[in-house]
């Protein structure tokens, strides 16, 4: 199985899905030389959003910490610790901040 991003030039296989380990991103980059932070959570439901800090613009929420709140799945940021719901992109600890989102879905690989 294979994860794939839909991007401007369609759907982007990026990675393996046994790549991806729940609680840990994997940073990929896209065509247009942006990063997307890939997730997986022990559901098995997988997400993609901007790798780009808004805060600090460095790519690294890929390497943030993932965790819940009310029931919605987020990453922390590594450096200044905002926390982005994977879902929606929005910055769970300023409402005027978000991260873009990518629709993901798995795919069986061909070949």
């Amino acid at each position: 199985m294979t994860v794939e991003l839909q991007v401007a030039e369609g759907w982007l296989t990026v990675c393996e899905l046994s790549d991806l380990t729940p609680g840990r991103g994997v940073a990929v980059l896209l065509p247009d030389g942006s990063q997307a932070a890939v997730f997986i959570d022990r559901s098995g439901r997988t997400y993609a959003i901007d790798n780009r800090d808004p805060f600090t613009g460095a790519a690294v929420l890929s390497r943030g910490l993932v965790g819940g709140a009310e029931g919605r799945p987020f990453v922390a940021s590594p450096l200044l610790k905002q926390r982005f719901d994977l879902g929606s992109g929005r910055c769970l600890d300023d409402e005027e901040a978000a991260v873009g989102t990518y629709p993901v879905r798995t795919a069986v690989a061909s070949g």
